[in-house]
């Protein structure tokens, strides 16, 4: 982590801005970071806040993290910023290696990124990787992400829109499935709020006990339902024609193609 001692946001909406949280609570000073945004009214104190990028400057680090469709147009004044001895790091969906490297030529390295909102509170699951590094140099990124949960550098980089699907859209659709248990509880006759309260609940300590267990998470649904029981006859619903697995693959494959149709118009662009 002390190689990057200047760590430059380019952008800092919701994912970033959740990265810098968990970074300034997993204690790297805020003296470091510098963020450029015109959009944000504050950063967190000691943290510098620009409204346009610096005509110069050098940077250990510099995080993408505007919108892809934006990335072109941030390009020509961050150029100059990104020099060899800089880590240029990116959070845009869709957006390939290949691609960032042809913009940033003069880039020491180039790191793509996969996180979610959990990194506010360190526990996001953060996809790697990367061209130009080292074990050394990886070893740092490592060391840099480690605040914001688990570092995970895959196999290659084609495995990223699997990964999007999963990690980047997947808490919408456990957002989605909590929602949904609520939804369930008020039908039932439960007050909303209560019910809203006691579906967060229930998610967050099946999450908490499925990562604290050697069980799979399939397995300790069944170990919860017991033969002939009521969360047996709940699971039999969910389990019928496979029509819950078959509803996640899909919402999943449709994550996924969106992903690659992004990366295809970025390489294009």
């Amino acid at each position: 982590m002390e190689r990057f001692q200047s760590i430059l946001l380019v952008g800092c909406g919701n994912m970033a801005g959740a990265m810098l949280a968990g970074w300034l609570a997993g204690g790297i000073p805020a003296a470091r970071f510098t963020v450029v945004d015109p959009h944000r009214d504050a950063v967190p104190e000691g943290v510098t806040l620009l409204r346009a990028l610096p005509a110069e400057g050098r940077f250990d680090a510099v995080l993408l993290g505007v919108k892809p469709q934006g990335l072109d147009e941030v390009v020509a004044p961050l150029a100059p910023l990104v020099g060899r001895e800089s880590v240029l790091f990116s959070i845009l969906a869709g957006v390939e290696i290949a691609s960032l490297a042809a913009r940033f030529p003069q880039a020491g390295a180039v790191v793509r990124i996969m996180p979610n909102l959990a990194a506010a509170i360190g526990r996001s699951p953060i996809a790697l990787d990367a061209k130009g590094l080292d074990e050394t140099g990886r070893a740092a990124v490592t060391a840099l992400m480690a605040p914001l949960g688990t570092p995970e550098w895959l196999a290659g980089e084609h495995l990223f829109d699997a990964v999007t699907a999963l990690a980047g859209c997947g808490p919408a659709f456990v957002y989605r499935f909590i929602d949904s248990l609520a939804a369930g509880a008020i039908a039932l006759g439960i007050e909303e709020g209560q019910a809203r309260r006691l579906a967060l609940a229930t998610a967050e300590g099946a999450a908490l006990l499925a990562a604290a267990s050697p069980s799979s998470p399939g397995e300790l649904a069944d170990k919860v339902a017991s033969p002939g029981g009521s969360t047996r006859a709940g699971l039999d619903v969910l389990d019928a024609g496979g029509a819950l697995a078959a509803v996640v693959a899909r919402a999943m494959a449709a994550a996924r193609d969106r992903n690659a149709e992004m990366a295809a118009a970025a390489r294009q662009g």
